[in-house]
Order: structure tokens, then C-alpha cells, then sequence
């Protein structure tokens, strides 16, 4: 579905992108393996991951090559689609999935840890989706694929950093979808559920904890992949501006915000009326306060 198309895939070292790296060859795309070679909190630097997947690709038949520039600064976001063009000639997709976790409460986290973890996530789609943009524009086609997550579509105790950078990468991904739709670039988003190194730091202290590892250790990261290849090709050329979520075996389509509810009185509103009237009738349709794993509240299939 991707023959000879050049795709870009960031923090495909292991893990989601790892995966997704090696079915976007198994389907003939040609692919540039990025990956820094950090740890999940983006500490230490190690070439190792990312060649290690161009040979996994290479022996399969592939074509592959690595690049091991950070998706954090614009200038080696260019670099790393210099790469593609330097190896390739071209370049067709990016997959926006380089990511690290500083975990914390939120009155307990340090401007660094904030910063960190935007820099990655929402700058990093930012200055890769950039880099491509003018490459897309000129030959009328592309694809961006972003990994978001519901940690950010609907909320995670513990991440604020994450959760703004995830849900600002939404935003992004539907900003880019409508500024380059004539020029024939979609944007999408992908929320996984996969066990990976995101999610391995999810506490295990209790039996709830271990409960909920024991259940995402099933959703493992070749279940996004085959979403990301099918994005990324000519057959969803008419798949733009949505966003997406691969929960081991079932794919969802995620709602995007929109008026559910309203009230109006016609002299306008003072505080006093908001408090007796506007509250009252818009109360229930409220939402509650839910973390991820409450909404999906079932088990796996």
C-alpha cells in the first residue's frame, strides 16, 4: 500500500515506532529509522536502537536508513528530513511518535520537566510536520501521522506536561490539516494503547496498578501499526483532520469538541443568573472527572 513512498518515522527505535517502522517496509515504503537512543525520561544518547531497526529492515529485503538527530530543535528536524532526501529523494509521510515521560503532580513539577516533555511531543510534531511541509506543498501530496494520546484527549492524573502536549498535538495535527488541504497534505492522529516504554512507568504497588499493566501488556505495538501504514498511503487520501484511537484489536474514531448544550436569555446575563438559571439547566450535561481508564472501562478484545 506504501511501495516506494519514503517515510520518516521518529522514536522508532522500539516500542510503537519501532513497528510501525518495520510494516511501513514490509509494504514497500522506504524508511528513515529516527530515534536519539534516550531513555524514557530523554537522558543518554545511543545509535544502537535505531541501526539495529534498519538491519531488522534491510535483512527482511527493506530499504532503510538511520538518523539519530533530536526532533526537539527545528535544525535537526531538518536534518532528519535531509536524511530521506539525501538517501531517498523524496520525501512521502512522517510519523510523529518520538516521545519521553517526566511524570509528576501537578504542583509538584518543575518548570524543566514541563519544558522537557513539550519540547519532544508538541514542539517535535511542530518543527518535523515544518520541516516536510514545504516538500509536501511542492509535490501536492503528503502525510502526517501524530501519536496522541487519551492521557490528553481525556485526561491522566500525574501528567499535565503530557497531557497539554498531547492534546496541543491535536490541535496541531487539525491547524496543519486545514492550512495545507489544498496542497493535497493531511494530518491525522493516532491515540495507542500499547505497552511500551510510555506506559511502563505506570505504578505497580497496587493491585489495581498491576491489574492495569497485566491488561495493556496484551495491547502490544504491532496492533497500531497496520492504522499508520493504511494512513500513510494513497487509499486514505480522503481521511483528513481526525483522530483515531487502536486499542489492541478495535479502532475508535475520537469526537472532537463541540456544543452539546446551551442556554440563552434575551436581556443577557448577570453572575446572579448564570448561578440560578444558566447552571442549573447546563449541569446535566456535565462531564465527569475521568482519567482515561475510566472511560474505557472494558477489557481488551
Amino acid at each position: 500500500m506504501v511501495e516506494g513512498k519514503v517515510v520518516v518515522v521518529t522514536g522508532a527505535g522500539g516500542g510503537i515506532g519501532r513497528d510501525i517502522a518495520l510494516l511501513m517496509a514490509k509494504y514497500g515504503a522506504r524508511v528513515v529509522v529516527n530515534d536519539i537512543g534516550a531513555s524514557l525520561t530523554g537522558e543518554g544518547l545511543d545509535a544502537g536502537p535505531a541501526q539495529k531497526v534498519v538491519e531488522e529492515i534491510k535483512a527482511a529485503g527493506g530499504e532503510a536508513v538511520a538518523n539519530t538527530d533530536s526532533v526537539s530543535e527545528a535544525s535537526s528536524a531538518e536534518r532528519i528530513i535531509g536524511t530521506a532526501l539525501d538517501a531517498f529523494g523524496r520525501i512521502d509521510c512522517v510519523v510523529n511518535n518520538a516521545g519521553i515521560l517526566r511524570d509528576r503532580f501537578f504542583h509538584k513539577m518543575s518548570a524543566e520537566e514541563w519544558d522537557a516533555v513539550l519540547k519532544v511531543h508538541l514542539y517535535g510534531a511542530f518543527y518535523m510536520s515544518k520541516a516536510a511541509a514545504r516538500h509536501f506543498k511542492e509535490q501536492s501530496s503528503g502525510s502526517l501521522i501524530h501519536m496522541t494520546s487519551t492521557s490528553g484527549l481525556i485526561g491522566n492524573i500525574g501528567q499535565a506536561n503530557y497531557s497539554a502536549a498531547k492534546l496541543g498535538v491535536t490541535a496541531l495535527s487539525k491547524s496543519i490539516a486545514l492550512d495545507m488541504e489544498r496542497d493535497k497534505v493531511r494530518s491525522n492522529c493516532i491515540a495507542p494503547f500499547a505497552w511500551s516504554r510510555m506506559v511502563s512507568s505506570i505504578p505497580t504497588d497496587t493491585p489495581e496498578g498491576k491489574a492495569e499493566v497485566e491488561l495493556i501488556k496484551q495491547m502490544t505495538p504491532a496492533k497500531i501499526a497496520p492504522l499508520a501504514v493504511y494512513l500513510a498511503s494513497d487509499a486514505a487520501s480522503h481521511v483528513n483532520a481526525q483522530v483515531f484511537s487502536v486499542r489492541n484489536n478495535e479502532i475508535f474514531l475520537m469526537s472532537q469538541p463541540r456544543p452539546i448544550r446551551s442556554v440563552h436569555r434575551s436581556e443577557g446575563w448577570t453572575p446572579e443568573t448564570v448561578a440560578a438559571h444558566a447552571m442549573p439547566a447546563l449541569q446535566a450535561s456535565f462531564f465527569d472527572l475521568e482519567r482515561s481508564g475510566d472511560v474505557f472501562s472494558w477489557d481488551p478484545v
